[in-house]
């Protein structure tokens, strides 16, 4: 018999071991327990003992449930990727061109992992594909299944114009027009957002298709210098008014999808066990999802600025009760008709502005001074929202901090420089002097 690669027991109040104290040393310690069963696995598996779920075990010696990762049929497919384009250029003069570049990308047999042997303890019928009260194989605990057949396919229109330095003036202008589709984004190992969907509901890959974690629709950057055509040919008034240029850069793009979740079911210590993907919560026909900008009582909370209506979501689950919204029920403890990646975030913006000044001191030495204006139209990108777990409509209670911007995004370029988070997000403007020789 080969072992599992990495054996792990679960204890606690839905562990396959038992226990509920969380300390070491008590009664029904489940440290103790799990560290039990894995003394009695180790021991009882090189001499070939039964699994606790076969009918022949021996309750003194059988094994206890082990999670494992598995491969099904023992192979995987793999993985290839196809790239096309078709690109046409025109150039204007010396100085100009445009360029328009449309590409495509397919992607097949991308890995993902599922937790195959989970299942539910809240009613029979309840929340499919999950079984009621008994995993499919009840010898093991959580097992992650390594499988793939997940898909992916891009679509963009790329359109470039450039200018190269001349008459004092040059410049660049990117746009992309683009939509990506997927089951699972990154490869299914790495999330891309932190709401990001990397494992699906066993046997229900095709329900995750939708836009991937970083599908950005439209996507416009772009940057220019402009020398100012000054030329005084006075010494002293030259000295103030030659040599003076400004530059800067602008992004642009649409917002980032993420999803809408129902609440865990959790009453009377039931729910959802050894198994994960994504709960989604349902949207309310003919209901604006978006609320940008708008106060709700009880909901909105101070400091944050309201981006999703949460009026428009019903959770599956009533967070006030931990139940299923309608009773618990095959009928009401399904998971909601949302599909992934179904709501969009805020746009971003971003400019920087640059002003510089030559002052020649002789003929070999410059001194140059630059005035440097990061964000400067100071204007606030923020993130996703951080609570997506829907409440029920009516319901303020449930329904708490749902939906709302918290926190603001990293910017592209910053003083402090590039990827240090939201705290350097605000306008900050900075004064260099240097000597060039």
């Amino acid at each position: 018999m080969n072992p599992p690669y990495v054996q792990t027991f679960q204890g606690g109040l839905l562990g396959t071991v038992g226990g509920t104290a969380i300390a070491p040393g008590v009664p029904n310690s489940a440290v103790d327990a799990t560290i039990a069963a894995n003394e009695k696995f180790n021991t009882g598996f090189p001499q070939g003992q039964l699994s606790c779920a076969s009918l022949l075990a021996n309750a003194a010696t059988c094994l206890p449930p082990v999670a494992i990762t598995a491969v099904p049929d023992g192979k995987l497919h793999a993985p290839y990727f196809m790239e096309w384009s078709l690109g046409i250029e025109h150039q204007f003069g010396n100085t100009g061109s445009v360029q328009a570049q449309y590409v495509g990308t397919r992607a097949v047999n991308q890995p993902y992992l599922t937790q195959v042997n989970g299942y539910q303890t809240a009613c029979q019928g309840c929340f499919a594909p999950f079984p009621y009260m008994q995993p499919t194989d009840g010898r093991f605990a959580a097992v992650t299944q390594l499988s793939t057949g997940a898909n992916s396919n891009y679509n963009g229109l790329q359109l470039t114009a450039m200018k190269r330095m001349g008459h004092g003036l040059q410049g660049q202008v990117n746009y992309t027009w683009s939509h990506c589709l997927d089951t699972v984004s990154n490869g299914g190992f790495l999330q891309f957002s932190a709401g990001g969907i990397l494992s699906p509901l066993p046997g229900d890959l095709r329900r995750d298709y939708g836009p991937c974690d970083y599908d950005i629709r439209h996507n416009f950057n772009g940057q220019y210098v402009y020398e100012l055509p000054i030329k005084v040919t006075n010494h002293s008034l030259g000295y103030l008014l030659n040599g003076w240029q400004v530059s800067g850069t602008v992004f642009w793009h649409s917002g980032v999808p993420f999803s809408v979740l129902s609440t865990p079911y959790s009453a009377n210590g039931n729910g959802i066990v050894q198994g994960t993907g994504p709960q989604f919560a349902s949207l309310v026909s003919g209901a604006n999802p978006y609320c940008r900008h708008c106060i709700i009582p009880g909901v909105t909370q101070p400091g944050t600025i309201q981006w999703l209506n949460p009026n428009a979501f019903v959770s599956s689950v009533d967070p006030a009760t931990g139940t299923c919204n309608g009773g618990d029920s095959a009928q009401s403890c399904q998971f909601g008709n949302l599909g992934r990646n179904a709501l969009r975030g805020p746009n971003f913006f971003w400019s920087d502005f640059y002003i510089t000044k030559w002052f020649p001191l002789n003929e070999r030495v410059k001194l140059r001074f630059d005035a440097q204006f990061f964000n400067v139209f100071n204007h606030p990108n923020f993130g996703l929202p951080s609570i997506v777990l829907a409440g029920v409509p009516g319901k303020p209670s449930t329904q708490t901090g749902f939906g709302a911007l918290t926190y603001t995004t990293s910017p592209p370029t910053g003083l402090l420089g590039f990827g240090l988070g939201g705290d350097s997000s605000p306008r900050m403007i900075a004064f260099q002097a240097r000597l060039q020789f």
